[in-house]
């Protein structure tokens, strides 16, 4: 009797132990996502929903990539990079994306006429790319004939430049 008390007594240990690492990671995971929420809210004036709906396991992850995709500035220019999200959005048909990127397109710039031009690219390549693949345009010719005509629009290019 006294060994199976002892067993319980481990038990009871063994959960008391268990309680308060997990309570510990609980209080750590909620300081990250209070840091997280405050450096959000610093840059954005508030926390977006869709950052509030993110688990604890990820969020500070989420917020990291948004931020090295959609904020800083890269190779392309934030105004350029946000007019391809214009395009991409309505190619997706997400009114989500379509509002942020044109909002934030606009924040960084871009006029209603960059904004109506990167729509109709993004519709006219998605016309083309139906078409073409509806059809079954063989790939191999496809990728010659744009090369013969990149080829000639590049000779045709140094010859106006030369014309000067």
């Amino acid at each position: 009797m006294l060994i199976l008390n002892l067993f319980d007594f481990r038990i009871v240990i063994k959960i008391v132990i268990y309680s308060l690492v997990i309570n510990s990671l609980k209080s750590e995971v909620m300081k990250q996502r209070h840091e997280v929420y405050q450096e959000i809210e610093q840059m954005m004036g508030l926390v977006p929903t869709m950052f509030k709906l993110l688990p604890d396991s990820s969020i500070e992850q989420e917020w990291e990539l948004f931020k090295k995709v959609q904020v800083e500035e890269t190779a392309i220019p934030n105004k350029y990079r946000e007019l391809i999200g214009v395009g991409v959005a309505a190619i997706m048909r997400c009114k989500y994306c379509a509002y942020y990127h044109t909002e934030i397109a606009k924040l960084y710039g871009a006029t209603d006429a960059e904004i109506e031009d990167a729509v109709h690219f993004a519709k006219s390549s998605a016309g083309w790319s139906t078409y073409i693949n509806g059809l079954q345009v063989d790939f191999e010719t496809f990728k010659a004939e744009i090369d013969d005509s990149c080829e000639h629009m590049r000779h045709s290019q140094m010859e106006e430049v030369h014309e000067f």
